[in-house]
């Protein structure tokens, strides 16, 4: 075998690996996602569970009809405590910045809002928070 049919191999094996490490981090990727992002999503919580409560018990369409007011009920509940907990989460955190503020300089006050309000866009990008709570202010007392 010669020198440049040597070097010919090794230049298709490391493409073949380079190609399916491409290959392996998209598929990863796409499945990351869907499972951590698009899986996860709230406001779905009560057709996945009416879903597959039907597809695991083998509910009839009346069962379904019977048992979609409580999967609701659930939903609407499950959802009131995600918001409280969003809430008391941002209020803590707020009280939080707030006495931080208290022991920096003016400078790292700004900078300080300025990441709050760079989180606040973040979270509303994200999440497309709708709440109606007011950004704490971080200010010294």
């Amino acid at each position: 075998m010669n020198r440049a049919l040597q070097w010919k191999l090794i230049a298709g094996f490391l493409l073949v690996f380079v190609a399916g490490g491409i290959t392996g981090a998209f598929v990863g990727g796409s499945y990351a996602r869907y499972h951590f992002f698009e899986l996860h999503h709230p406001e779905r919580i009560g057709g996945r569970m009416k879903e597959r409560l039907r597809a695991e018990l083998n509910l009839t369409p009346e069962q379904v009809t019977k048992i979609s007011p409580i999967v609701d009920k659930t939903t609407a509940q499950l959802r009131e405590i995600r918001r409280d907990t969003g809430r008391r989460v941002h209020e803590i955190i707020g009280d939080a910045h707030r006495q931080m503020a208290a022991q920096l300089t003016e400078e790292q006050r700004q900078k300080l809002t300025q990441m709050e309000e760079r989180h606040r866009r973040w979270r509303h990008r994200r999440f497309h928070d709708h709440s109606d709570e007011e950004p704490a202010p971080t200010s010294a007392p």
